[in-house]
């Protein structure tokens, strides 16, 4: 079920934040990437043209390859054609410390993508806690260090934030109350090294963009550069920020604050409202 860039068993899992080294992830082909039923906003807008296979597939090994060049050990994931947004490897799942959490999805048209993990990771002997009481999606959930930021939306509701706090008594979780029509707290929201942060503040609530505002240095994206993903970049570790081209204004902040941006074309998968971050399951960094 697995392709891996090297054969050695796989390490105890650990993330302590979005930001330290990458040095194992999962991922998974957009071979079967298809806009079917239409989940969020930006499929809607792009559900005509829908996805160009070829195109996102080219797209996504440049990906891969950029995250092997830096030292990254890419895990790929068995690819179900029944599983149109399989791709989107961040929601099914997340690390907190050394625990991996499995997501319990809100989507019927993704909850067997879960499975689908559950089974390499067993293959793996990797031990995992199941997220069992409503859903919760890792595109909702940033850790950095003891602060864990979720965001609580359609996909991510109370009563799941109330186990997952349960589970992590030595992290101090801020619920963000998400704008209705965001998918997840990671297309608004992404923290970065050296106390900076990307934000996109009218997706959340008030209180929320003051409690972070007090807590990061912020660049601000605006409502284009939010549907075009600006703030859904994979930072990789030493500063290093894999980010999309076309956010050029974002791009030279995140020079300007010190950060090494490394452009990639993503435009074809973007069309189904992810990019970077979604696209990646980082199960240890440091």
């Amino acid at each position: 079920m697995r392709n891996t860039t090297a054969m050695e068993p796989i390490s105890n899992v650990y993330c302590k934040n979005e930001y330290d080294s990458l040095h194992k992830v999962i991922t998974v082909s957009p071979k079967y990437m298809k806009i079917k039923e239409i989940i969020n906003e930006t499929q809607s807008h792009y559900a005509d043209d829908n996805i160009d296979i070829q195109k996102a597939t080219t797209q996504h090994h440049a990906f891969i390859n950029t995250l092997k060049k830096v030292g990254s050990e890419v895990i790929q994931l068995e690819v179900d054609p029944k599983l149109n947004e399989q791709v989107f490897t961040r929601d099914i799942g997340f690390v907190v410390g050394d625990h991996l959490f499995v997501s319990h999805m809100q989507r019927e048209i993704r909850k067997k993508e879960s499975i689908v993990l559950k089974e390499w990771l067993h293959e793996e002997g990797i031990p995992f806690t199941s997220v069992k009481s409503a859903s919760i999606e890792g595109g909702d959930v940033i850790v950095d260090n003891e602060d864990i930021w979720i965001g609580q939306s359609e996909r991510t509701s109370e009563t799941a934030i109330a186990e997952l706090i349960s589970y992590l008594p030595n992290n101090k979780v801020h619920t963000i109350p998400l704008r209705e029509d965001i998918l997840h707290l990671d297309c608004i929201f992404n923290v970065l090294e050296n106390g900076y942060a990307l934000i996109y503040k009218d997706g959340m609530d008030s209180q929320s963009y003051q409690i972070i505002q007090q807590k990061y240095k912020l660049i601000e994206v605006t409502e284009k550069e939010q549907f075009h993903m600006a703030p859904n970049v994979l930072s990789i570790g030493s500063s290093k920020i894999i980010s999309l081209p076309e956010n050029k204004r974002v791009n030279n902040e995140l020079t300007k604050a010190g950060f090494d941006v490394i452009e990639v074309d993503f435009s074809e998968i973007i069309k189904s409202g992810g990019s970077f971050r979604c696209c990646t399951l980082p199960i240890s960094r440091g």
